[in-house]
């Protein structure tokens, strides 16, 4: 593999593995539902970064992201998930602890993770700069562009159940329900507060 994709690879790592919506709320909800409850939405997730991808990848970036055409779709997308962001912190902070739960606990489900990633903006922007800048000139046939996208698929799975992990991992450290039930509210309020950029970004 050429330093141009090794390059690829660790600004798609860096992009999709930063602090962000997608990868908190993996986060949180591992830590609400537990890692196993919580697979269906981080493999939604994953999907719906990946749509944005590929979007991003054959030229669909700017049109959905509202960067050229009459419709301000980026607007639409920001509303969407500052929406979707606050419904899961309150799904989240209001999950019974995981000592708690009962089997028929729902934790989010594989449509919602997918909404979170296609609304996502951040994606577009971090994933749009990826493309632009470490995209390999070797990757230009359809099959190069099919093997690449399907390597960060991957690598984006990867990074979900990494950030899902160790939301799991805390979740089973306090087992005690005022505790655990704390950094759910807690960790609710951090995913809440990431819509704030994307507030002030729809205002501006």
């Amino acid at each position: 593999m050429g330093d141009d994709y090794v390059g690829l690879l660790a600004a798609a790592m860096a992009a999709m593995g930063s602090p962000g919506p997608a990868t908190v709320g993996a986060t949180a909800t591992a830590a609400a539902f537990g890692l196993r409850r919580a697979l269906p939405y981080l493999l939604g997730s994953t999907a719906g970064t990946v749509s944005v991808l590929i979007a991003v990848a054959t030229g669909l970036g700017p049109l959905l992201s509202g960067e050229v055409g009459p419709v301000p779709l980026r607007r639409i997308l920001l509303s969407a998930c500052v929406v979707y962001l606050f419904w899961l912190s309150w799904r989240i902070a209001s999950a019974p602890p995981p000592a708690l739960q009962t089997a028929d606990a729902r934790a989010p489900s594989f449509v919602s993770g997918v909404i979170l990633g296609v609304t996502n903006p951040k994606a577009y922007a971090a994933l749009a700069a990826v493309v632009a800048g470490h995209w390999p000139a070797g990757a230009a046939s359809l099959s190069g562009r099919v093997l690449l996208v399907s390597t960060l698929a991957v690598l984006a799975l990867a990074i979900h159940v990494a950030w899902a992990s160790a939301g799991a991992a805390a979740s089973q450290a306090l087992r005690q329900p005022r505790i655990s039930r704390a950094v759910n509210v807690t960790l609710a309020l951090v995913l809440a507060g990431s819509s704030v950029p994307l507030v002030i970004d729809a205002l501006v």
